[in-house]
Formats: structure tokens, C-alpha cells, sequence
């Protein structure tokens, strides 16, 4: 109920399938505009990718289909907008993996640390059958995943610690998303997991709340926090892709030429937004460093090491049966 009459105080109308002009012909598919929430601000390069997506939309469809993005958390923080899509209040959203393992179940194998070999491993298996697999898994929960989008190794940073070992950790209140592999992660590594909205963490890096975090480096860049934070550490502990996710409700509400239209163009936005993330990690990380951050690359060995407890935990699961089938594909 309170997440209803905070939407419906904010006189949104998250879906919205309205007619045509009268002059029309009858059989004519009706306008559809789809409203797109998201936390990211407007220089990143995934929500570079869902403009770019949004454009492909009216192109095909000659002006008949819209996609409207909100950015910066204006419809509301990842789960808020992920539960609005449950309800049938908000088309479409962009969130990390991580907030969608409160509602799939199978989106937690991203969060195992270093479960990946690289980034060809990685986007071998989101393209494959288990990639696909995952993305659909929450159809049940009213959660139908259009694509992933990449968002890079995770690595942690921090406002005065220089980190080198997972024993440097230690102590220290690392924000997480509100995840549970995240939590379990920085746990085994010897941190004080604090789950914190990301649109929040600006604030409580600059007040101390924190005392770093974890995040890709165009994050890092993007939301500032480098401005706060003196170290960034290449530890690339997670793989964590973002992931576009439609309501089912409004999915099925639109006819198969369209859900074809709209799923081609989520396609060419991905191929836009994987060369558009290479060439910002390489920018952004050099642009920090520039302005004084100290890019630390320490050896991953003893923070893999640190995680296995994460691994053995899903041993004879439906987890550890991902992991298992993951490690096979070559």
C-alpha cells in the first residue's frame, strides 16, 4: 500500500497504452509509451544505452512506440522500481543483478566472487543458454529480462585505506548493495558489509557513515565518489551485469509485433553499450587517477582464497549447480 500511494502521488502513470488519432485506421495498433526507472545518472554509459535503445523504439515503429527513462532514482531506488514493475505500475527498469536476487533466486550466481575467468568467459555464458535461462527466470515473480548490459568487474574503494589483502579489510564498513552475496562477500574477506541505496552513498562516504564501497570504475567516476574516496582497488572481485527487466503485465499486453520490435532494439543497445563501456572504463579510470586518485592493483590470489567459504556454502544446491555448469563452459 505504501508503495502504491507514493506512485500515485507522484501522478505517474508508469505504463501507459493509449489510441491513436480517430482519423486512423481502425485496425491500427494502438500508441504505446513505456516508462523506463533507473538509479544511474545521465553520463553513464548504460543509460547512454537505454536513450540510444529508446531512439531505436520510435525509429521502427515510425513514432507509434516511446520509451520515456527516468534517470537518477526519480521513480524511485532499484527495489522500489523492480517491485512497481511487479505490480504493473512502471514498464520497464534497469537494475544491477544483485537487488533481483530478492526476487529470482538463480540471479545470486553473479553475485559468487570470482566466479568468472574473464570477460570473454563472462559474456560466453550470459549469451548462451544459461545466460538466457537466468534472464527468464523470473517470469513467475512478473520480472522478464529483455538483456544484460555490462557493467564491468566490481573492485572495491576507499576514502583513506589503502587496501592490498583482504586482511586490510578489516574493520572497515564497506557499502554493498542490498544483496546477499554482496554481504556474504565482503564478510568472508573480513569488511562489515553496509547495505546503502546507491543514491545515497555519496553522503555517507563524504559523512563517514562508510568507509568505501564497491563498484565499477564509470560508477566510481560518474556518481563523484571519487571525489570523496582516495583509493580505488583493482581486486575485480564480481561480474555483475545490469539488467534490463520488463513488467510481464505490460509485456503481454503488447502484441508480438511489437514485443519483436522492442526486443530488436534492446539487442542493437547492447551492442552500443558494450563498445560504449570499454572505451569508458579505460577514460574513467584514467581521469581518476589524474585527479589524484591511486589506482592500487593488488594480487588476487589471497582474495580469491578468502571467498572459498562463499563457494563450499552452495555445495548440492541449485546455486552450486550453476556454478558447476558454469565452470564448464570453455
Amino acid at each position: 500500500m505504501r508503495l502504491f500511494c507514493r506512485w500515485m502521488g507522484r501522478l505517474l502513470v508508469a505504463a501507459v497504452i493509449v489510441c491513436g488519432s480517430c482519423a486512423k485506421a481502425p485496425d491500427a495498433e494502438p500508441e504505446v509509451v513505456l516508462k523506463l526507472g533507473h538509479g544511474l545518472p545521465t553520463a553513464h554509459p548504460v543509460h547512454e544505452a537505454m536513450v540510444f535503445m529508446a531512439q531505436k523504439v520510435h525509429d521502427k515503429s515510425a513514432g507509434q512506440m516511446r520509451v520515456e527513462v527516468f534517470p537518477n532514482e526519480q521513480l524511485g531506488t532499484e527495489k522500489e522500481c523492480i517491485e512497481a514493475l511487479q505490480l504493473g505500475y512502471l514498464a520497464m527498469t534497469k537494475t544491477s543483478s544483485a537487488p533481483m536476487e530478492g526476487f529470482v533466486e538463480q540471479m545470486k550466481i553473479f553475485g559468487v566472487p570470482y566466479l568468472f575467468r574473464d570477460t570473454a568467459h563472462f559474456w560466453k555464458v550470459l549469451s548462451g543458454p544459461i545466460g538466457k535461462e537466468i534472464l527468464l527466470a523470473g517470469e513467475s515473480k512478473r520480472l522478464r529480462g529483455l538483456c544484460y548490459y555490462d557493467a564491468g568487474a566490481r573492485s572495491f574503494y576507499t576514502k583513506d585505506r589503502d587496501i592490498r589483502t583482504p586482511a586490510d579489510l578489516a574493520g572497515l564498513k564497506i557499502r554493498v548493495q542490498n544483496s546477499v552475496m554482496s554481504m556474504k562477500m565482503v564478510s568472508a574477506m573480513g569488511g562489515a558489509p553496509t547495505p546503502i541505496s546507491f543514491g545515497e552513498l555519496y553522503t555517507s562516504l563524504d559523512q563517514g557513515v562508510v568507509d568505501g564501497a564497491e563498484n565499477n570504475p564509470p560508477s566510481f567516476r560518474q556518481a563523484r565518489h571519487n571525489e570523496v574516496c582516495d583509493y580505488y582497488i583493482l581486486d575485480e572481485h564480481t561480474r555483475l551485469p545490469d539488467i534490463l527487466v520488463i513488467s510481464t503485465r505490460i509485456w503481454a499486453s503488447l502484441s508480438e509485433g511489437q514485443q519483436r520490435l522492442l526486443q530488436e532494439a534492446v539487442d542493437e543497445s547492447v551492442v552500443f553499450q558494450r563498445r560504449r563501456w570499454e572505451e569508458a572504463e579505460v577514460e574513467d579510470l584514467k581521469a581518476v587517477e589524474q585527479g589524484g586518485v591511486t589506482i592500487v592493483r593488488p594480487d588476487k590470489g589471497p582474495f580469491r582464497e578468502a571467498v572459498k567459504e562463499v563457494w563450499d556454502e552452495f555445495a548440492g544446491t541449485e546455486i552450486g549447480t550453476l556454478i558447476e555448469r558454469i565452470q564448464e563452459v570453455l
